[in-house]
């Protein structure tokens, strides 16, 4: 039986129904304040329309467009939890005009806890500005990175066939360098 569309929802239908597992949730919960379900004795979680829209977005901007946390956390605090909300429909489309150099720059800001790479003739110790290359990513029905979709039991025969001849080849490129070492 279906629920009403403004029907709570539990966190088990919530993960079925983002098709994220229900510790992501909780997880969420810790990194972006905005997502408050309401709790019951025992610390069940209920979430409103408006959370399940919110983790929609937030879904979205992770594993669709790619965003870091910190940079989600960007958006909320500069566009407001509506306009997060607006992208749990699937046609809206991502712009958020101002604020997108300024998530470009919460790329390149570290998390909390993740050490920043750092150039060995960098005196001052910036981080390095690393861009990332999604032209060649390959995305699911949704527009999900497939590394972000659910991950399958292992490798294809075909991978498996494609990493066995590069590792041969690799072996054959040793061999001669090790050999070249030694005549030189």
């Amino acid at each position: 039986m279906d629920k009403a569309p403004d029907a709570f929802r539990t966190i088990s239908e919530v993960a079925e129904e983002l098709d994220i597992p229900q510790h992501v949730l909780r997880f969420w919960e810790t990194r972006f304040a905005q997502i408050k379900p309401m709790k019951r004795s025992g610390g069940r979680r209920y979430y409103r329309p408006d959370d399940v829209d919110l983790l929609k977005g937030i879904r979205r901007l992770l594993y669709g467009e790619g965003y870091t946390i910190r940079g989600v956390q960007r958006i909320l605090k500069e566009h407001g939890i509506k306009s997060v909300q607006g992208l749990a429909d699937q046609t809206s489309a991502v712009t958020f005009g101002a604020v997108e150099e300024a998530i470009g720059l919460s790329l390149q800001e570290p998390d909390e806890g993740e050490i920043p790479t750092v150039a060995a003739d960098d005196e001052d110790f910036e981080t390095e500005e690393k861009e990332i290359d999604y032209r060649f990513a390959d995305t699911d029905d949704d527009g999900i990175l497939l590394p972000f979709a659910r991950a399958k039991p292992g490798p294809s025969d075909a991978d498996r066939e494609r990493l066995e001849r590069v590792l041969q080849d690799l072996i054959a490129c040793k061999q001669l360098l090790d050999n070249a070492l030694k005549d030189g």
